[in-house]
């Protein structure tokens, strides 16, 4: 396929400028990919006012899995006919219509209880889960073909979104606890918050992202491989493809792996994510709220658990960066992913017999190992995949890793059965 600019030229010269601006636009819309999200988890302790009876923190997780990995099934299996740009777009679109009903629903109930508000949040939440999808299985298939760095500050600000609001909830803790309606106004703060992310997300996907020149020329190079994902994205920028040569040119390509050989081929990288967010899951968030017991700390320990996750998470998915510590060998990381499993045994007794401080710790290593593991295997994936090929995994790695969230949701129960909460 032939790829021209807007002046008519026969093709996109090497530019790698914009790199940096790149990362860092990557690192926001990675936030925006989980910051509504990040907020429901983190203001949890609200809706458990609200709704004491109703399992906030693990129904809502379990009402946005199924609809967040059955539209990645959906949108995986049909990626190479998906326009990016509009898929993309309407994910933070959604994101933000979203949260920002959620705003809409509190104040119109004046912040009350009830099974109606309880279903109407539920309705939102699996809209989260649709969005979801959308948005973060396009973002890694399409940055999946262009700089491993693009797709590290993504998973980076997925995870800083997390810090942030476990952050402004220590901070609106400590300044709304003695206040009349506290929770609330801690909670209206993070919604509001988390609405506005979405919106600039959705401007800088719209208007920047896609006129960078290392993001142009690194879309170009995936529509001469045969990509046609990314033609939108490209008209964006000013560039067109030239449809005239388009099957001349895609006689002269190798045949693209089909997603059953891609999966084939990476399956051990696809149940590295299964395995790394099952386990996890299984633990956070739910878990730390209802099965860590009484302690010191009172109602800020929760809280304090899943900032040290948050923080510690964050933290290992800038030390791929360092060469020497990062694993790069199939066998070696799923060894390391395995061995994580001990963990459920850990959390198991510490809680049971721990204090505080032993379980503070056991989060900050779940949150390490978490994190640094995904990047890890996100990153490696990719290599030597033509453009549609590292589009086509990356879909198909974001379905595996929702699928493993799912699992583990679904095992978290568990440990309601077993500590006897029904």
């Amino acid at each position: 396929m032939a790829v021209m600019d807007a002046a008519g030229a026969n093709e996109i010269p090497v530019k790698v400028e914009g790199k940096v601006i790149a990362i860092v636009v990557c690192w926001i819309l990675g936030f925006g990919s989980l910051v509504s999200w990040n907020s429901m988890l983190t203001i949890g302790d609200y809706y458990y006012a609200l709704f004491p009876d109703y399992h906030p923190s693990r129904v809502l997780t379990l009402v946005y899995q199924p609809f967040a990995l059955g539209t990645m099934a959906i949108l995986a299996y049909n990626e190479s006919r998906i326009d990016t740009r509009k898929r993309n777009i309407a994910g933070y679109i959604l994101f933000f219509l979203c949260t920002l009903a959620l705003i809409v629903v509190d104040l119109a109930s004046s912040g009350k209880g009830g099974i109606g508000n309880y279903i109407a949040i539920c309705v939102f939440v699996a809209g989260f889960g649709v969005a979801d999808a959308h948005v973060q299985g396009g973002m890694v298939g399409d940055l999946a073909f262009m700089k491993p760095e693009f797709i590290q500050s993504f998973f980076c600000g997925l995870a800083a979104s997390g810090v942030l609001t476990s952050g402004l909830r220590l901070i609106t803790k400590a300044a709304f606890d003695k206040s009349s309606n506290g929770l609330r106004k801690g909670t209206m703060l993070f919604l509001a918050i988390s609405t506005f992310f979405e919106f600039l997300c959705i401007f800088l996907y719209a208007f920047v992202f896609a006129k960078l020149p290392i993001v142009k020329y690194y879309r170009a190079k995936a529509a001469r491989e045969g990509s046609k994902t990314v033609a939108s994205d490209l008209a964006a920028a000013g560039i067109q493809t030239d449809l005239n040569e388009t099957a001349d040119i895609d006689a002269k390509l190798p045949a693209r792996l089909s997603n059953k050989e891609l999966l084939f081929k990476n399956i051990d990288y696809a149940l590295d994510l299964f395995l790394i967010y099952v386990l996890t899951l299984s633990i956070f968030p739910g878990f730390l709220y209802e099965n860590t017991g009484k302690h010191q700390l009172g109602s800020w320990y929760p809280l304090v658990l899943i900032a040290m996750y948050n923080a510690w998470d964050l933290i290992a998915r800038y030390l791929p960066l360092i060469k020497s510590i990062k694993i790069e060998s199939r066998k070696g990381l799923m060894i390391a992913i395995l061995s994580r499993f001990f963990f459920i045994p850990a959390f198991y007794f510490t809680a049971k017999y721990g204090d505080q401080g032993w379980m503070i710790m056991l989060i900050s290593l779940l949150g390490l190992t978490n994190g640094y593991l995904t990047v890890c295997v996100m990153t490696i994936a990719p290599k030597g995949c033509t453009g549609p090929e590292a589009n086509a995994l990356g879909n198909i790695l974001i379905l595996f890793l929702l699928g493993g969230i799912f699992a583990g949701v679904a095992l978290d129960w568990l440990w309601i059965i077993g500590n006897g909460s029904f």
